[in-house]
């Protein structure tokens, strides 16, 4: 039988509903052998994630998802396999997480300013002490009644043409990819499926490994695209859930979208050959 290998979910340490060892005991109860734990700008949930894992026969692959910027588009990349002690990874994580609570608190007072009674200290109630994002402020908005559901937050209010937007601050593709390979890992483009041909080219020229062909927002048309753009650039292959539960509702998902052992394989020799 073969492996299951899913390497796309998160905790509650980003925007997941569950903590690292819910998650492990979820992915262990739905076959899957292989995960990666990718929280937006933490690593804080991956030690006792691989601890419960090798306790229960999981392997958990130490992952991350950063955001990044390309001609005012953001981009965001999965790194694998990193060193999650790295100094300029926790010097990068630790301003990003400050800048996080920044940007929270500048979409709260828009969302005031719009007449919607919600504070900061609503937020954080939801964030406890994960990497705030948006999520965060949706969820808070749910449990305060002011909109009917959680993809209400965002088309209504917090999305990218939202009035109550606000963007992040981010480093550039160069800047990630740097900072991943100097951690030891390798680095992908996530769910590309919003990226425009001209700019997956431009990441493939800023150095990623690879690119994230399955996902659950991917047709069979456009994985079957990503799968030959990865043939053409020799590049790597990965894929997975984005598994986050609660309110995306997404529970299906975990197990469903999975990457074969080649493409992990492919991913260890990369490793392998870059600490030659």
């Amino acid at each position: 039988m073969s492996m299951k290998i899913d390497l796309h979910m998160h905790t509650t340490y980003s925007d997941g509903a569950f903590s690292p060892t819910e998650l492990v005991l979820k992915a262990k109860k739905v076959g899957l052998d292989v995960i990666s734990i990718t929280d937006h700008d933490s690593v804080n949930g991956l030690k006792e994630a691989m601890a419960v894992g090798k306790e229960i026969g999981v392997e958990v692959i130490p992952g991350l998802e950063i955001s990044t910027d390309l001609d005012e588009k953001e981009i965001h990349l999965l790194a694998y396999f990193i060193d999650i002690d790295n100094d300029e990874l926790q010097k990068y994580l630790s301003f990003f997480r400050d800048e996080r609570l920044h940007r929270a608190k500048r979409i709260v007072q828009k969302l005031r300013n719009l007449g919607l009674s919600i504070t900061i200290d609503d937020v954080m109630d939801h964030a406890q002490n994960s990497a705030i994002g948006r999520p965060h402020i949706a969820n808070a908005m749910v449990n305060l009644g002011l909109i009917n559901n959680y993809y209400e937050a965002f088309e209504k209010y917090i999305g990218d043409y939202g009035p109550a937007f606000e963007r992040k601050i981010h480093v550039s593709p160069q800047s990630a990819t740097k900072l991943i390979s100097d951690a030891g890992g390798l680095s992908f483009i996530a769910h590309p499926g919003y990226v425009k041909e001209s700019i997956l080219i431009d990441l493939i020229k800023a150095g990623i490994d690879g690119i994230e062909v399955i996902h659950p927002s991917h047709s069979e048309n456009q994985i079957n695209f990503y799968r030959g753009i990865v043939n053409q650039y020799c590049l790597l292959e990965v894929g997975g859930s984005d598994f986050h539960g609660g309110k995306k509702e997404d529970g299906d998902s975990l197990g469903k979208y999975l990457i074969s052992p080649n493409n992990l394989e492919a991913m260890r020799n990369m490793l392998h050959k870059n600490s030659a």
